[in-house]
């Protein structure tokens, strides 16, 4: 096959293979440096899928509030404000202003693709002598539920929610040393009071979560409450949950509420990400030198060994391109089958580290993603670092002169 091979392969490839040694220990090296780089992404991407999964199926992507109570001053008479000091009134539990025609215009929105009234506010759960402060959630299982996965969490019973059921968290159970069908009392600081029935006990994951969330049916929060026919936050999902800022921001210049997006809320993770993001690709630039490095260090000293052979070259008649092709062309090779071999080994790491690496109930910790994309993106990387770190000993080996080549 090597007779259909241009001249500058047969030359390159057998540079390659007469210096076995050298060629093996770049080799080397450049499979551990891709390797590292494609087992820290795709355990960056699976970290950070992971959370976004938990995330954007414990709470709504965007979550429309009424807006903060702020004081006004008070005018004496036509042209004169009060001067006093105005104390911040309390934020109290209120319904948002005309909610259902603020749902019908979120419905209406191509980028919004659920709606879910919710009301929420804080009580009291009581069962004999226990009592735990709790924050009870109301809405519509049929709409909620697409936007918090409630029934994936749930442990035990059933996810039912009729006028007098309950759904708690395990650390709230516990606390109240109750299971599925106790019940409970659900008092309120407005004089509301249920006996509740426990049909499921869910687990988030979270501790917090798990001892203060409650959920019951919209008309029981509301009778709870004391917010007959009302709402208190409007919950979202959108098409791009990327996007869930720039909807929030629209919502909001639209819309008398305010409007939090997920992205908000959870600002210090993207910050955290962020951090991640820029570790990673400063140890991806640092691990990218010293592979380029390594192949120039070994492409010179292929250049001063095969200065002879260069000079005989060039008296024949190759002109100085086509020597220069024959270093980068190494200079590639390299890096390719570096890349080839370095993914293979990124991705077997990261599949045994997936396997080994659980967490308490033996689930996974972060979901496996091995992307094509990763391992196109870092045979392409690879390939031009090599070719990038084999330009200077190919410009030294185009521009050696023929006769002082030879005479050594």
């Amino acid at each position: 096959m090597s007779r259909w091979l241009p001249f500058e392969w047969i030359a390159a490839l057998r540079f390659l293979g007469e210096g076995r040694m050298q060629t093996a220990f770049i080799l080397g090296g450049v499979t551990i440096g891709v390797g590292v780089i494609v087992f820290m992404s795709a355990m960056l991407a699976g970290l950070q899928a992971n959370f976004i999964k938990r995330v954007i199926t414990s709470q709504s992507q965007i979550q429309l509030l009424p807006p903060d109570e702020v004081a006004r001053p008070l005018r004496d008479r036509p042209g004169v404000i009060e001067g006093a000091i105005v104390q911040k009134p309390t934020q109290r539990v209120l319904s948002i202003d005309q909610w259902q025609a603020i749902a019908a215009a979120m419905r209406a929105r191509p980028d919004v693709l659920v709606v879910a009234p919710t009301v929420s506010g804080a009580a009291l759960a009581v069962r004999g002598d226990a009592g735990r402060s709790i924050s009870i959630i109301g809405m519509e299982p049929a709409q909620y539920f697409q936007i918090v996965r409630v029934p994936d969490y749930v442990v035990a019973g059933e996810v039912r929610l009729g006028t007098d059921d309950i759904l708690v968290g395990t650390e709230l159970a516990k606390n109240l040393g109750a299971s599925v069908g106790d019940k409970i009392i659900v008092t309120t600081a407005n004089g509301g009071r249920r006996v509740l029935t426990i049909t499921g006990i869910f687990d988030f994951g979270s501790k917090g979560v798990n001892e203060r969330f409650a959920y019951v049916a919209l008309r029981t929060a509301q009778s709870l409450l004391k917010l007959i026919g009302g709402a208190t936050s409007i919950d979202l999902t959108v098409s791009d949950i990327y996007a869930a800022e720039d909807i929030a921001s629209d919502i909001e210049a639209i819309v008398p509420v305010k409007a939090d997006s997920w992205i908000t809320t959870n600002a210090q993770f993207f910050t955290a990400v962020g951090a991640q993001r820029t570790s990673n690709t400063i140890i991806r630039l640092f691990v990218g030198l010293s592979v380029a490095f390594g192949i120039a260090a070994v492409l010179v000293v292929s250049v001063i060994q095969r200065s002879k052979d260069i000079g005989i070259l060039r008296a024949m008649g190759t002109s100085r391109g086509r020597v220069l092709r024959v270093f980068l062309i190494q200079g590639g090779v390299l890096g390719f089958v570096g890349s080839v071999l370095g993914s293979a080994f990124g991705a077997g790491a990261l599949i045994i580290w997936h396997r080994l690496l659980r967490q308490v109930d033996g689930s996974e910790l972060f979901p496996l993603l091995l992307e094509p994309s990763l391992f196109a993106a870092s045979a392409a990387l690879a390939t031009l670092t090599g070719v990038l770190a084999a330009l200077a000993p190919a410009l030294r080996a185009a521009r050696l002169d023929p006769v002082e080549a030879i005479r050594g």
